[in-house]
């Protein structure tokens, strides 16, 4: 599940996803996020928000088995309505990545504000490779990142890393060194967010978000619906799924 708390005189809430080491993002964990979120969101105080993964990864993704054709409907809501609560939040909210952070996961990262991630992070949506599709990456990946970047590991699930998300502007900062990579992401905050006034830093956070804003409640319902109207009924993106829990290789019949 995950364990939430305040930090930092009550100017951070940190949220730890904590089912290590592939920290599911199940509807249950989302559902959890979602109403830690809503909770806090009137804090006049807070400045910042940090999740972070135990087990030395930030998450594998979303439930596949939630993608199962009878489950894919609901646990596209949830995940849908957590994102856009990540994205809209008062202020900022930071990913602290280690590891792996794979397809929803990835998804909740490009929702944040900032992302803080070691060397050793590795970025991707590899949905395509089970025969169904990133919506959160579909609808903002280009307000995040350039946008050829985002259709190419749209369309390919391809990696990268922390290095290269770091040249683009996606990743803050790349932690180097076995120094505790959290410890790192609060020097920063102390230096760059903690002097500010929180009343400010909401102005400025939600005037950095009207466009990406409005993709996620034009684009994102158009993506979603298209993808329970005509993903979930199909052959390949039921396969794709399947094969998967069944660690054997898909068998596609383009349809």
């Amino acid at each position: 599940m995950i364990h939430t708390s305040l930090i930092e005189d009550g100017t951070i809430l940190r949220i730890g996803l904590a089912s290590p080491r592939a920290n599911i993002l199940t509807s249950e964990v989302l559902q959890c996020i979602f109403d830690v979120l809503g909770q806090h969101r009137g804090d006049p105080h807070l400045r910042m928000v940090l999740i972070r993964g135990s087990g030395g990864n930030f998450s594998y993704g979303a439930s596949v088995e939630e993608h199962r054709a009878e489950h894919a409907a609901r646990m596209l809501g949830r995940f849908h309505d957590t994102i856009r609560r990540v994205a809209s939040f008062p202020v900022p909210v930071t990913c602290v990545v280690e590891g792996r952070c794979l397809g929803g996961a990835f998804e909740l990262a490009l929702a944040s504000h900032f992302v803080f991630a070691r060397l050793d992070a590795i970025f991707a949506c590899p949905e395509i490779k089970l025969g169904v599709i990133p919506p959160v990456l579909a609808a903002i990946g280009g307000h995040r990142m350039p946008p050829a970047i985002a259709e190419r590991m749209l369309l390919t699930g391809e990696e990268i890393d922390a290095s290269t998300a770091s040249t683009f502007g996606f990743v803050t900062k790349v932690l180097v060194g076995d120094a505790d990579p959290e410890a790192a992401t609060l020097e920063w905050y102390r230096a760059q967010l903690r002097p500010l006034s929180a009343f400010a830093l909401r102005q400025a956070t939600a005037a950095s978000r009207r466009d990406l804003l409005r993709a996620l409640d034009v684009t994102l319902p158009e993506i979603e619906h298209d993808y329970v109207e005509r993903i979930v009924p199909s052959h390949d993106g039921n396969e794709g799924i399947e094969a998967f829990l069944a660690k054997r290789a898909p068998v596609w019949v383009d349809a």
